[in-house]
């Protein structure tokens, strides 16, 4: 196949109440979405679309200014769709993404970074970020165009790589995703609600400048309204103190309000395993039943693991312990197993491709899966969602969106209702079409902005 046009779109989203990632607060986002159009060799053109959030606190960690940061990046999204255009899609988009990420995105991001200073250079994982929604996009055109679901075309019939070839590794002969994935009999899913660490949780923590919008403010009210039996707690991970007093406070309402299950996420800021132990142990020691909560321990030590490769091994023995943002390819979790992790958080903003391959290593090394959320909006949620479903997490999948930006997405929430409000804490993704993604755009009334547009010559 040929990508024949290549539209790209940035659409700017504010957030209703601002959103705590480590260091940094997070009051806006731009989404970038594409259409790729691809041409068989009888000439038949098919469209597929790709999303993702550019959530520059996440993809790029600096003390480089925001503004600075998220321009680069949406002109890193220019770069690539232009190089996109003039590149055959040669075999499946695994494949495709495979050759693209390995080869023309370090390229290009070299490129960028060449005249950057030393400690302002651009990251991989923002890369990857970039490269996300044209790697979903490419994926949703090519099942289109054999008229059957993403998910579906992970086989011997559609690839013609096994594993092997992507891992260098006779273990995987024979071996293709599909053996990976699961056939999920239900269409809906566990969903995990976001507790911010700005998020109030009683009312003496109300300042008066909450949005009065007809959405839940208060920890409980998100809890009632969508019958939530899972939460994320965003901690801090330089204060001990509160980062217990949180989990203890937060614990209480889990009992009262009959919560089962909780995760912690330290903001990739603890530098010191004993930190997390400490908190840990004292948990299980004064409130058991609020250590027993906790289902696994998502990334509490910084992005570079090769920068960083600290021994972890005490910690998982606690806990499950998941990697998310040191996770940037099968490679790096291949390297966190040796370092003790014992799960990988699944991300589609990491790219489709490096989604599947990370999925496939991990759980050939009996690693447990879980894929969490970057706040998607919009289309983003849809390859979101089905990942988790076909990838078997070990509970679910995390969607904060309808708490951050609910009106961001009331187009797609038309069509697709289950998948943009939480109910008996589930998503139902039982209106998506038999094909791609099933985003069934025709049917989105969505009126997009000013397109850049690369068109074969």
């Amino acid at each position: 196949m040929v990508i024949k046009e290549v539209q790209l779109y940035f659409l700017p989203v504010t957030l209703r109440v601002p959103l705590k990632f480590g260091a940094q607060v997070l009051k806006q986002v731009t989404c970038a979405r594409t259409c790729i159009t691809l041409e068989d060799s009888e000439g038949t053109q098919t469209l597929g679309w790709g999303e993702s959030p550019l959530s520059v606190p996440w993809l790029w960690p600096s003390d480089v200014e925001y503004a600075e940061r998220e321009e680069i990046l949406k002109k890193f999204c220019i770069l690539l769709a232009g190089t996109l255009r003039e590149a055959d899609l040669i075999g499946h988009p695994l494949e495709f993404g495979y050759n693209f990420i390995e080869g023309p995105l370090h390229k290009i991001l070299n490129r960028v970074n060449a005249d950057r200073s030393e400690g302002t250079e651009m990251p991989h994982l923002a890369a990857l970020g970039c490269m996300s929604l044209f790697d979903i996009a490419c994926h949703d055109a090519y099942a289109k165009a054999k008229g059957v679901g993403v998910y579906e075309t992970f086989t011997s019939q559609y690839l013609s790589q096994d594993l092997s070839q992507f891992f260098g590794d006779n273990m995987f002969s024979g071996k293709f995703p599909s053996d990976y994935l699961v056939l999920p009999k239900e269409k809906q899913l566990p969903v995990w609600h976001l507790v911010g660490g700005l998020d109030p949780i009683s009312e003496d923590e109300l300042t008066g400048s909450e949005p009065d919008d007809g959405y839940p403010v208060l920890l409980r009210d998100w809890i009632r309204e969508g019958g939530l039996n899972c939460l994320k707690l965003k901690l801090r991970g330089n204060d001990q103190p509160w980062d217990y007093e949180r989990l203890v406070a937060i614990g209480n309402i889990c009992d009262e309000e009959g919560v089962d299950w909780l995760t912690t996420d330290f903001n990739c800021t603890v530098t010191d395993v004993d930190y997390v132990n400490t908190i840990l142990d004292r948990l299980r020691d004064e409130h058991p039943r609020t250590y027993q909560k906790i289902l696994y321990v998502e990334q509490p030590f910084p992005y570079d693991l090769e920068a960083n490769p600290i021994d972890v091994h005490s910690l998982s023995s606690r806990k499950p312990l998941f990697m998310d943002e040191s996770a940037h390819d099968w490679r790096f979790v291949k390297m966190g197993r040796k370092l003790g992790w014992t799960g990988v958080a699944l991300k589609t903003c990491k790219t489709q491709t490096g989604a599947i391959l990370s999925l496939c290593w991990a759980k050939a090394h009996g690693m447990t899966l879980m894929v969490q959320d970057l706040t998607n909006p919009m289309l983003a949620q849809i390859p979101h969602v089905l990942l988790a479903a076909h990838s078997g997490t070990i509970m679910g999948v995390e969607s904060n969106g309808m708490q951050f930006y609910p009106e961001a997405s009331v187009p797609e929430a038309e069509i697709h209702p289950g998948l943009y409000k939480r109910s008996a804490g589930c998503l139902d993704w039982s209106t998506l079409g038999p094909s791609g993604y099933g985003y069934m755009e025709s049917d989105i009334n969505r009126t997009l902005p000013e397109v850049v547009s690369f068109k074969a010559n």
